[in-house]
């Protein structure tokens, strides 16, 4: 029906979430017919962001910079580490406006199924930053799905082998629930009511 090119660019908008092939074909159509300056702008903005994006060298979330502006921050509380499992779950986190501590970013869950284990989450590097002296505690905010509840326990394992304090954010977050999706007054809520596992 659409052009070979069209098409394309109809399927490359389905990689997004929630994107079906409808909302595709309406995104697609409304660059090209009404805003070829902002699909310009789109897709200029979308290969700079592919070629300068990576991760920090710290904790691991997105970033262009070698290091991230939340590690850098002097005034980040570094006794307090939050281990989440993907960058947007920093984000939201970050919109709470109620942690001022750092963060460590797993990039996925604990899934041996899906071939995903200690050493695919950088658990190696958190051990590192266990070994710290500043550090006192561990957040662990991971979803509250089975693979991050296991991941919980696997991370507070090791806390507890390190002798540090772990909590585990509390009420507020569904089972089930992923943390980007949860808006900040629910997320404070959770990181007030966090427990120690």
């Amino acid at each position: 029906m659409y052009s070979p090119l069209i098409s394309q660019l109809i399927e490359s908008l389905r990689i997004l979430p929630g994107v079906g092939p409808k909302s595709a074909q309406r995104m697609a159509l409304q660059l090209l017919e009404r805003n070829q300056a902002g699909a310009k702008r789109l897709a200029d903005a979308l290969m700079l962001a592919c070629e300068k994006v990576g991760r920090c060298a710290t904790c691991r979330t997105l970033t262009e910079e070698s290091q991230c502006s939340l590690c850098k921050s002097q005034k980040r509380d570094g006794s307090i580490l939050c281990v989440v499992e993907m960058p947007a779950d920093v984000f939201a986190l970050e919109q709470s406006g109620t942690y001022s501590g750092k963060y460590f970013v797993l990039m996925g869950k604990l899934s041996p199924i899906d071939g995903i284990g200690p050493k695919e989450l950088g658990l190696d590097l958190l051990l590192q930053k266990m070994l710290e002296p500043e550090l006192q505690e561990i957040i662990v905010a991971t979803n509250p799905t089975m693979e991050g509840e296991a991941t919980a326990h696997y991370i507070a394992e090791m806390a507890k082998r390190n002798n540090i304090t772990v909590s585990r954010i509390a009420h507020g977050v569904p089972l089930g629930g992923e943390l980007e999706y949860i808006d900040g007054g629910t997320l404070a809520h959770a990181l007030a009511s966090r427990r120690e596992i």
